[in-house]
């Protein structure tokens, strides 16, 4: 077995095939009769932004556009691309035929519910009337009409903007025309909601009202059809760093050039006739296997979010109210609290507020001298920025570590960085040739003549929204010797990032990795020797070709592993001889699962490690990551016992990796309870505070 090549490809599973993967996961989420119906409706729509993400970050390099991108495509790569496209291709034609026939499912039971999307030849009299109104009213003065021919230059089709494609011709000629229109959808609401009877809500789509009434737009011609059709740009934005600007004006010219990426798909309606598509695929310099079609009501699975955020609240999961244990009251100090003992908070199943207060308390404070934190995303309305911008406003010492390359989210940050800026908080953008990802904050408060730590980390983002539909784990600590390393990290990201010594923290891209290995390589050597030796992992993404090995090398030496990877996973388990002993869950659930956890168990002394890493070389050599230890043995036996233990025991939500790259659902053996881990956490919770509840 020692002369076994654990890098040949055969091994691995192709990242790209992975992430499609994933989508189809959600998909069966959203196929889900005992989920309810707009819960589906959000999973539709997730599978829908994950396929324009797909195609928007992954799809460029592989079709040969800047290739000095792709680096290392590593052991999982295909060494024929063409053959690898044609096998995404395929997939996700078989994807998107799903999510079609999904939809057809979600729409019959919404119609049992009263809510409703019409053609716009079903409308009754009085319904038509209103859509001829509001089309001459509101759509008409918006729409602008582009020729296409020889005096007319090609329109430039933006980014996943909805476009109708119009064939036309002149009355007694026979000459035939095309014209394009953009869809203004975000100005106007995609789906319109049409006058009902008692409480229905129907709706007709905006751009089938727009093809009704085609003919206004070109007088004098004769339309013969009206098509959908949308096209996917390039949008992995590589900012290009010269000596004369800053990072700022470096990524604010980055974000200029996103829209204008290479297209590098084409989805139309599949009533176009072919002349007509091949006027736009030649044009946007489209091949063939770029062109792909859907339904009329495939085509409006890209904005099911509104739909999504229909006010009926009997069509969703039933709410609860997120609860902090007794011991953390309202009448006491958090700086009280963490100083009596490390904390931990588990969100969404406990509320991000405690962040926010630790915050606003910091601000308020007059014994707090500075406050440190690193920001990725945030959100708008940020309550975050408004605490520190109070806390400013106090005098205390502000420093911002704002992270403008967070994709997808750098207008945003830019646009906060200069708030922060205007009123004096110090504002740095972290290391040129680094994304920072790490998620920490650090008050530093004068107590008896000394400087006191206090210090928060997390696996998430310091965004209030998005806690409340991610699962993540907020670690609250005034253990001195942590927060040296903290503070001594926020000083070298401040200053000028390099190797420094770090007593407790893992800090990617310096020693990450290889303690990782290491201590993966430490449980088989525990293993071996005939000690304790076991390993369970809660992560994103598992994609490192070196740690993949590391663990095939374990599960080698016989070490049990369990590992909970809610996306991409390019290990391939129950390969005999390599991998029979890891078993690969992934949950997609109510909330999206986003916490790290790493546990070890040390021949008997468990390690545990929590943070902003996955297992992914973006992670691992282009990220400033950190993860930290659990000190405290109580604590990390609780997280052990009733935050891991959960996931990886799940038996309703987990689908289980199998050798081949599929995924089976997890049902419960003969005997055995269901254990559904996210509702689990629902009923239980402060379980992991030592509460009633606990499995163990």
């Amino acid at each position: 077995m020692t002369d076994i090549d654990l890098y040949d490809r055969k091994y691995y599973i192709n990242r790209e095939i992975s992430w499609l993967a994933f989508n189809k996961r959600c998909l069966e989420e959203a196929l889900d009769p005992s989920v309810p119906v707009l819960e589906r409706v959000k999973f539709l729509a997730i599978c829908y932004g994950n396929m324009d993400e797909f195609f928007m970050i992954r799809m460029p390099g592989l079709l040969g556009a800047e290739k000095d991108r792709l680096v290392n495509l590593g052991p999982d790569a295909y060494s024929d691309e063409n053959e690898l496209i044609n096998i995404l291709n395929d997939k996700v034609n078989e994807l998107i035929d799903g999510y079609e026939d999904c939809w057809a499912e979600i729409e019959k039971e919404l119609a049992t519910k009263g809510v409703s999307v019409l053609s716009v030849s079903s409308l009754d009299a009085k319904q038509k009337m209103w859509v001829d109104d509001y089309y001459d009213e509101r759509i008409h003065p918006l729409l602008t009409p582009l020729a296409l021919d020889i005096s007319h230059p090609f329109p430039f089709i933006s980014n996943n903007s909805l476009n109708l494609a119009v064939k036309l011709r002149k009355k007694d000629e026979g000459e035939v025309l095309y014209a394009r229109i953009k869809v203004p959808v975000g100005i106007l609401p995609r789906f319109l909601k049409v006058p009902s009877e008692g409480k229905k809500l129907e709706f007709v789509l905006l751009e089938n009202v727009i093809k009704d009434h085609a003919a206004s737009l070109f007088p004098g011609l004769d339309v013969l059809g009206v098509y959908k059709f949308r096209i996917t740009r390039n949008a992995d934005v590589k900012v290009t760093i010269d000596e004369a600007v800053d990072l700022m004006s470096a990524v604010e010219s980055a974000l200029d050039s996103r829209d204008l990426g290479f297209p590098v798909r084409m989805v139309v309606e599949d009533t176009m006739p072919a002349d007509l598509a091949a006027v736009f695929a030649k044009n946007l310099k489209l091949k063939d296997n770029q062109v792909t079609s859907a339904s009329d009501k495939g085509m409006m699975l890209t904005d099911l979010w509104e739909i999504n955020g229909l006010n009926l609240p009997a069509l969703k999961y039933k709410p609860f109210t997120p609860k902090l244990p007794a011991e953390i009251s309202e009448n006491l100090s958090m700086f009280d609290v963490i100083r009596e003992r490390d904390w931990i908070a588990y969100h969404p199943y406990e509320p991000f507020d405690i962040v926010i207060r630790f915050l606003r308390e910091s601000a308020d404070d007059p014994n707090v001298q500075s406050i440190k934190i690193s920001l990725y995303r945030l959100g708008k309305n940020s309550e975050v920025i408004r605490q520190l911008m109070r806390a400013k406003e106090n005098g205390k010492a502000v420093s911002v570590l704002m992270e403008l390359r967070a994709k997808f989210d750098e207008v945003n940050n830019i646009s906060l960085a200069r708030q922060l800026e205007k009123i004096g908080v110090h504002v740095v953008y972290g290391p040129v040739n680094l994304k920072v990802h790490s998620k920490l904050l650090q008050v530093v408060r004068l107590e008896k003549d000394h400087l006191v730590r206090y210090t928060h980390m997390s696996s998430g983002n310091y965004n209030a929204n998005s806690a409340k539909s991610y699962a993540d784990i907020s670690y609250f600590t005034a253990n001195q010797e942590i927060g040296e390393d903290v503070g001594e990290l926020f000083n070298a990201l401040t200053g000028f990032f390099g190797p420094r010594k770090y007593r407790h923290l893992l800090v990617a891209p310096l020693t990450l990795k290889s303690t990782l290995i290491e201590l993966i390589r430490s449980e088989a050597e525990n293993k071996r020797a005939g000690g304790k030796a076991y390993i369970a992992m809660k992560a994103n993404g598992l994609i490192d070709s070196d740690i993949i090995a590391e663990l095939y090398r374990a599960s080698m030496a016989g070490v049990k592993i369990d590992l909970n990877i809610r996306g991409l996973c390019c290990l391939r388990p129950g390969m005999k001889g390599i991998s029979e002993n890891i078993t690969v869950t992934s949950i997609v659930d109510r909330f999206l699962e986003h916490a790290r956890i790493y546990y070890f168990e040390n021949g008997g002394d468990p390690k545990m490690y929590m943070g902003s890493s996955d297992m992914m070389p973006r992670n691992l050599l282009a990220r400033v990551e950190t993860l930290f230890p659990v000190p405290d043995k109580e604590i990390l036996m609780e997280i052990r016992e009733n935050i891991l233990k959960p996931c990886l025991q799940d038996n309703v939500k987990a689908r289980v990796l199998q050798s081949d790259g599929t995924y089976v659902l997890r049902r419960p053996k003969k005997g055995v309870k269901k254990m559904r881990s996210q509702q689990w956490y629902i009923e239980n919770q402060g379980a992991w505070h030592g509460q009633d509840g606990r499995l163990h």
